[in-house]
Parts: C-alpha cells; structure tokens; sequence
C-alpha cells in the first residue's frame, strides 16, 4: 500500500478537474489528481465527449494563471455576438436580438472549444507539471479528516495525506458525500441532445438560441469542419421528445433540427454522433467541510442556457487559487475554507436561481407566458443600459 504527501488533492479529472490541477501546479503546489477513468483525448474515439464548453471572458485570464490558453487558443472559435431568436406564437413574427460584445468592450464574449481537445492540451500540460501527479485510473474511496489534514484512500488502495482535498467529482461527487453535504436537485423532466453539424451559412461567430417551448436550440461556432462552417448543437426538450428524437435514423434526425433550427443557417448537415444528458438544476448545501472545498459540478448544476456553468466553475478555481495564494500557510484550514464559502455561495445560488427562471421561460408552452418571455427579451435588450448590464452579468459581473 503507497502512502504519499501532497498540499492538495483532487478528485476529479474532467475539464474542471484538470484546470484545477493546472493552476495549482502552476501555481507551485504539490497536487495529486485521480479519477477512476482516464480521460479520452482523441475526438474519433466511440467514447469521445462530443459536447462543447464556451470560456467567457474572465476565464482567458485564468487559463493564463494555468498555462493552458496557449495551448487552447488555436483551436478556438471565438463567440461575438449572442443572438436570441424567439419564435413565439404560431404566425407571428420571429423576436430577434443580437447581444454584441462590442457594446461593452473589445473583446469577444468568449471562445468555444470542443471538451476532448480540452482535455488532450490539459493533460499535455499537467505533463510539463513535475509537482502534479495525475492518477487516470484511481479514483477518490473515503477520506479522513482532521484539523490539520485530510487523509484519503484511493481505490487502489493507496493513501494521500493532504491538506486540502478538493472535490470537482461532477454532480455525484464522492467527495461531497464523504463530507455529508447535502444538495438540493431540480429536475425539469428535460434532456439535452448534443452534435455537431455543417451548415451552408457562415457562423460569423454568432452564437445562436433558437426558443420554443420545450427548451432552446443552440448552436455555437467551431471551427470549419471540411471546408464549412461548423457549429455545435445543444437541442434541450422534454424527455420523451428526446428519446423519440435520438432513436431517429440520421436522415429523418436532421430533417427535424432543420425545422427546429428555422434554417437561420441554412440547411444543417450533422457531422457527429448524437449524445443525451439529463437537464437539472442542483446546488449543495454548502461549498465546505473540515480541509474540503467542492467545486464545479460537486458544488452546482445547472441547465446549458448562457454558457454559466464551466464559467462558474472556473470562477470557484479562481476564488480558491486567490487564497491558497494570499496566504499558502493556511492552506484547507478553517479561516480559507470560511473566505471561500463567504465569496462564492451567495452568487453560485443567485445565478443558479436566475438559470432556472430562464429555463422555466423557455420551457413554457402557455400563450401568454410565451408572449411575456418575447417582451422580456425585447426590454431587456431593446434599453441600451439595461441590456448592457445583462452582458455584464452574464459574463461574471456580481449579482449582488
């Protein structure tokens, strides 16, 4: 049985997990890493996360932190404009409204990059890290904790004295459990399909969110796929309209998106595998426990609806970081922990409660509710400070 010593441990090895353990290794902390499925990195593999993530604005500068947005930036499409299309009655008009990054800065919203090559330049930077030790293939068993340190087994039986252990283990986090923190889960009898497809249109990096009742259709820019512009798709409805929908043969699937998109781009080709994930909002109890901090997915959920989630995530890393930095002595003790759970759990519960109204909204098949969401997106876009104020929150203003 190995026994090993490390500052920080984290459970967790997807996008969140993996950025974590950058930025702390970058950062010059001993951090062990584990997660019981090593990642996929290769885009043609069966089992290849398809789905992609947006980084927002705030989130380059921490990348930096991390020594991952030169990696990642080659391979991103950047986001400029976010265009809201609402569909409304049956007759009427479309309501359609472009939010443009132009009108609070220089630079673009954000960038959106596919999750499988974040996760192959993730790893090849954790490589260059000789303080990181990422364990694919081990994952997070039990911990013990104490005031001054944390002691967790693996499931290979190994064992980590830390002193901080970080759990960013998704929304069935182990960590959270060992640690008994409760959360409170939202479902919305939704799921989401996610692919990829070309269309005849330019994207023009315009990220688009096509609304009818059931939930949005999205499609963000990626990179040209030979030769056409590419976007990625994220298709939300209620569960059964979903599972009819991916049981479709690919011709009669795309006929469907192409109605469902409205062809604002034009006739839509898919170029991937379809994939299903259940729609809920979730948020825990609370963000710590003795010498553990829960980030990202172990900390909240929420609806694919303004690219907020990684972008919450990103911002609890942040927070993290800027405190083991402040004052690395008292690294996962009582005084961080409380710092932390101050300055993020006011504002992860306001922006999951604000997520849900939208989503509420965009499910909404009732007349009238449908007509207010139209007027809604015409206020808040159509009034030049309020819908500045809107970018500015979207993009990790406080919403205190």
């Amino acid at each position: 049985m190995t026994q090993k010593s490390a500052d920080i441990l984290i459970s967790g090895g997807g996008v969140a997990g993996l950025t974590a353990a950058a930025a702390f290794g970058s950062a010059g902390f001993d951090v062990v890493i584990v997660d019981p499925a090593p990642p996929i990195t290769d885009g043609d593999n069966s089992q290849a996360d398809l789905r992609t993530t947006a980084f927002l604005q705030p989130a380059r500068a921490f990348l930096d932190r991390a020594g991952l947005w030169a990696r990642l930036a080659p391979a991103a499409s950047a986001l400029h404009t976010m265009r809201i299309i609402d569909t409304g009655r049956a007759g009427q008009p479309d309501v359609v409204r472009d939010f443009n990054a132009d009108d609070i800065g220089e630079a673009p919203f954000g960038w959106n990059l596919s999750n499988w090559v974040l996760r192959r330049e993730m790893v090849a930077r954790l490589a260059e890290l000789p303080n990181v030790d990422f364990r694919a293939g081990s994952g997070f068993a039990r911990m013990l904790t104490r005031t001054q340190e944390a002691r967790v087994t693996l499931t290979d039986g190994s064992r980590i004295t830390t002193r901080l252990v970080i759990g960013a283990d998704g929304r069935n986090s182990a960590v959270r459990d060992a640690a008994e923190i409760d959360v409170k889960t939202t479902r919305y009898g939704q799921k989401a399909l996610t692919f990829a497809v070309t269309h005849d249109a330019p994207h023009n990096n315009v990220s688009t969110e096509v609304h009818r009742s059931g939930g949005p259709f999205t499609l963000v820019p990626l990179p040209d796929h030979d030769g056409k512009p590419c976007s990625s798709v994220v298709w939300m409805d209620n569960g059964a309209a979903v599972k009819r929908l991916a049981a479709l043969p690919d011709d009669a699937f795309i006929a469907e998106a192409n109605a469902r998109s409205g062809l604002h781009y034009g006739a839509l080709q898919l170029v991937s595998r379809r994939m299903v994930w259940p729609i809920i909002s979730q948020i825990a109890q609370r963000l710590t426990a003795e010498r553990t901090a829960l980030v990202a997915e172990a900390a909240h959920v929420i609806p694919p609806i303004g690219a907020q989630g990684l972008n919450m995530s990103l911002a609890d890393l942040a927070c993290l970081l800027d405190l083991a930095e402040t004052r690395p002595e008292g690294l996962g003790d009582s005084a961080m922990l409380a710092a932390y759970q101050n300055a993020r759990h006011g504002d992860i519960r306001l922006r999951v409660a604000g997520v849900d109204a939208l989503n509420r909204a965009s499910i909404a098949g009732n007349p009238l509710v449908r007509d207010l969401r139209s007027l809604g997106i015409r206020a808040i876009h159509d009034a030049v400070p309020i819908r500045r104020k809107a970018m500015e929150l979207g993009l990790g203003a406080s919403v205190r």
